[in-house]
Order: structure tokens, then sequence, then C-alpha cells
């Protein structure tokens, strides 16, 4: 095989007490990417639509984290040829579900198959990372994991990256309110707070035992309880225009828990199903609509199997 044609799925990540830990993968949203093996060495990328991005691999997180697996691959499988990368977003950049990750997990996730799956789910995690780092600054999977395991994510720790993978209850829907504004992740960063009262994260640290407790036991009651963020959420809501208004007709609709999906703008919310999730849509669009900002709005199953073939 020497050629692949692969689905980059969108994702959720912190989830309101998860931080830089918590993420989840939806079904339907997301980018195409083609990639090929080539006898020239090295990673270029040939093709991008939907999005100005940079082709220079250097620059493009695709790019990145490609090298980075492929460095690795020179010992592991002895590579003696190159790749090259088209890239079809669909994802907008700075959207809060994903859009670099996508890029990155899919880079990685290509060239592992070409190469014969040498590398674990696992293992192309790290390697994503090195792309992400370019987007926001710094290394952190709570994207790219779920992205490339599907599911749940859980990350555990970072040195060495130990990452848990818990599957969605069955009657799970995501809501996704995407306006089109764009908030970088480096600046959504910039204005979180370095240290937090020891209370807050007392707080924090129930809501996400609580989060996975619930997962696990498919308890939505206690999901919808655990959905809560005490640190980040009020820091960042200000770059969202109308976000309590939309996260309280989510909550009032029926929605399990509603929050800033990863550094925004997007806002999510979780339902137990379709027909709440439905209901709930339209609640977050109406309360929305009054901003004058365009919008899109996904109603999406969460997504157990990560990147795929195409």
């Amino acid at each position: 095989m020497n050629e692949i044609k692969i689905f980059c799925p969108a994702t959720i990540a912190n989830l309101n007490c998860g931080f830089d830990v918590m993420g989840l993968c939806l079904e339907g949203i997301g980018d195409e990417m083609i990639i090929r093996k080539v006898a020239e060495k090295g990673i270029r990328i040939t093709k991008i639509t939907g999005a100005d991005l940079p082709l220079e691999t250097e620059k493009n997180v695709a790019g990145v984290a490609a090298l980075a697996i492929c460095k690795d691959a020179i010992n592991r499988v002895a590579m003696e040829h190159g790749f090259e990368i088209e890239i079809h977003k669909k994802i907008k950049a700075g959207s809060g579900i994903g859009s670099s990750s996508a890029s990155a997990a899919g880079a990685v996730f290509g060239i592992n198959e070409l190469l014969g799956k040498p590398y674990t789910k696992h293992e192309l995690v790290d390697f994503a990372m090195k792309g992400e780092a370019l987007a926001s600054g710094c290394e952190h999977a709570d994207n790219v994991a779920p992205c490339v395991l599907g599911g749940f994510t859980l990350v555990r720790g970072y040195n060495p990256l130990d990452v848990i993978k818990i599957k969605s209850p069955t009657d799970l829907y995501a809501v996704v309110l995407h306006p089109h504004i764009e908030v970088k992740t480096s600046d959504a960063r910039a204005v979180l707070k370095p240290t937090i009262p020891l209370k807050d994260a007392i707080t924090q640290c129930g809501n996400l035992g609580g989060l996975i407790a619930g997962l696990y036991t498919n308890d939505y009651e206690l999901i919808g309880r655990s959905l809560q963020d005490v640190i980040i959420e009020p820091m960042r809501k200000q770059l969202i225009p109308n976000f309590d208004a939309v996260k309280n007709s989510a909550l009032a609709n029926g929605a399990l828990g509603a929050g800033i999906s990863g550094a925004g703008p997007s806002i999510f919310a979780l339902c137990k199903g379709q027909t709440i999730a439905e209901k709930v849509a339209i609640s977050m669009s109406n309360s929305y609509q009054n901003t004058g900002i365009p919008f899109d709005m996904h109603i999406s199953k969460v997504n157990d199997e990560g990147v795929k073939i195409l």
C-alpha cells in the first residue's frame, strides 16, 4: 500500500472539569487527508484545501508530527523513503474542536499504516503531540488522544505519557455550537492564572473523579453533576459572546452539562439520547442568534473508533 485516504475526527477537550486531561471524539465532523509513500526522503505537504495554512513542513502541525514519527521510524523499521501529505480541512482553525489535533493525528496515523503499523495507537499519540505543540505552545494530549484512540480519553500523566481510553455510554450525545470567530489556543491560555485556590482544586478533583465514575457506570445523572468547571471557565468565558445564555438554555432544555469546548469559541453540551440533543441544539441556536455572529450546529454520538481509513 503506497497511498491512504483517512478521516480525522473533531474532538472536544477539557469537558469542564478535565482541563488538559480529558477529551472525547466526535462522529461525522472532521478533516480528510491523503498520504502517499514516495521514493524521495522527507515530508512534503503538497496540497491544503479549506484553510489558509502553511505548506512548509516545519510550520504545519501535520508536517511537524510527521517528522517526529519518521525520525523514530528510521531506526525502528529502517525507513528509506518519504511521504507526501494532502490536507482537506473541514474543521476551522481556532474552532475549539481540535482542528490542529486532527491534522497531527491524521499524519501519524496514515504514516504508521503505510509503514505496516509498527507503532501502537498510544505511541502515535506521543508523536501527534509534537505537532499540537506548534499550534498551542506546549505538548498536550487532550485532543490528539481521543482523535487517535476514539471514545473518551483520560491523560493520567505526561512523563511518561499515560493515556486511558474510556468507552462512552451508549445513549450519550454531544451538541456543539461553533461560532464563526477564532479564539487562538495561545490567547486562551494567556488569560489563565498560574495558581488556584485550594478549595477550587478540591472541587475540580471531585468533579473529575465523578465524571470518570459516571462514564464507567453509565450513570448519566452523575455525569451531569460532575460537568462543572470552577477554575478555567470563569476566566475564559469572557472570550465567547453570549456564553452564559447559551449554556443556561442548554441546561434548561435537558442537557446533562455544558461548557467551553477546548479553548473555545465552540460551546458543547452533553445529552442523554438524540431527542434531548435535538431539543438542546435548537435552544442553543436560539440563544446565540441575537449575537449576529454566524455559527454552525453539530449533533454527534461519541466516536469510539477515532481516526479511520476511508
